[in-house]
């Protein structure tokens, strides 16, 4: 079983669980890291804020799932995780949530000379994103030009009041 597909199973069998217990499933990941297959699920609250028990319930009930569906061959790790303060921005709606922030982007192909923009999201429709960048001004982009994006938190600022209860992993070998 190739990848995408993969992939593209443990979403269809991951998303309605999260959507159950009020979660957003951000983005499905699999691939090798340091010699072991890696099934990773970003996840969070609409509203931000998930929780260890959350994922650790999401964790336990996937796992189950995803064994008696055989959707992942052969030993993998599974990891249920937020997708932390530089979240990824993969949809036309993760786009729209960051109207304000600073992103950074990648495109798959150069715009203007570059690929990579870091700037604030000033418009997102779902066929394209507007930036601005200091450095290269106001740039429209198509979604489907985008390689790679996340919210790029900006450090030097002060940031507002956290979530008690967040975060970052929470592992579950499966075998």
């Amino acid at each position: 079983m190739d990848r995408s597909a993969v992939t593209q199973r443990v979403w269809e069998l991951a998303e309605p669980l999260a959507l159950a217990g009020g979660l957003e499933l951000v983005d499905v990941q699999y691939r090798p890291e340091g010699g072991r297959i890696v099934v990773r699920l970003l996840l969070d609250r609409p509203e931000g804020g998930v929780t260890l028990d959350e994922l650790t319930r999401v964790s336990r009930e996937l796992g189950d799932l995803l064994d008696a569906h055989d959707a992942v061959p052969g030993r993998y790790q599974l990891e249920c995780s937020s997708p932390g303060i530089n979240r990824p921005l993969l949809r036309a709606a993760h786009f729209h949530r960051a109207l304000g922030e600073r992103v950074w982007v990648q495109t798959r192909a150069p715009i203007g000379g570059r690929r990579r923009f870091r700037g604030t999201l000033e418009a997102a429709t779902a066929e394209e994103i507007t930036l601005h960048d200091p450095d290269a001004g106001r740039v429209a982009i198509a979604l489907g030009a985008i390689e790679k994006a996340h919210v790029d938190h900006d450090f030097s600022r002060p940031a507002g009041p956290p979530h008690a209860h967040s975060v970052r992993e929470a592992p579950c070998s499966r075998t």
